[in-house]
């Protein structure tokens, strides 16, 4: 049976962050593409980790944990939230290794269900050592996504330009010509 469409509207983001967009807003109404395994699967597909890992009740509820620790690091304080996405990446490790192809290093679980969402709280690490103060909220209103600010200057505010930044740019050009 063939995956479904991804319904979201930003998707690409480091996989972290792509995993809080698993909520949105759409026309006032919250959605959870980590509603059902459908859901997930689509998750999975979209990211490469669908030959990987089984689309199951199981790797649903530890990915939504994941997703729940990762929000709480990115919406409020990250000593708070520690314990949680420790508990996490406490379902996995780095197994370093020596190939014919020289050093490699691999993710090893005990439990393959915590798969997705290990490497989720592993790649929310990784942001946080490249560059912490670019992972972003959109300032758009009402909008709940998330992003990676790749931008030059670092000073991107909005999830999309196509969307939420010209909402607030016809918002702005409303505001003036009323006033006048």
């Amino acid at each position: 049976m063939p995956i479904p469409r991804d319904p979201r509207p930003l998707t690409g983001e480091p996989l972290a962050l792509d995993l809080l967009n698993t909520r949105w807003n759409q026309e006032g109404v919250t959605r959870d593409l980590l509603a059902d395994t459908e859901g997930l699967a689509v998750w999975l597909e979209s990211n490469g980790l669908a030959g990987a890992h089984p689309a199951d009740a199981a790797v649903l509820e530890r990915l939504r944990t994941a997703r729940e620790a990762i929000e709480a690091a990115v919406e409020g304080s990250p000593a708070q939230a520690a314990p949680l996405v420790d508990a996490v990446l406490a379902h996995g490790r780095i197994r370093a290794r020596l190939t014919a192809a020289g050093p490699a290093e691999e993710p090893e679980f005990a439990d393959a269900s915590w798969a997705p969402a290990w490497l989720a709280a592993r790649d929310y690490l990784d942001l946080l050592t490249r560059a912490p103060e670019r992972i972003r909220s959109c300032a758009g209103g009402g909008c709940i996504l998330h992003f990676f600010d790749t931008s030059r200057n670092g000073t991107r505010r909005w999830c999309s330009m196509a969307a939420c930044g010209n909402r607030a740019k016809a918002s702005r050009h409303y505001a003036r010509s009323k006033e006048n």
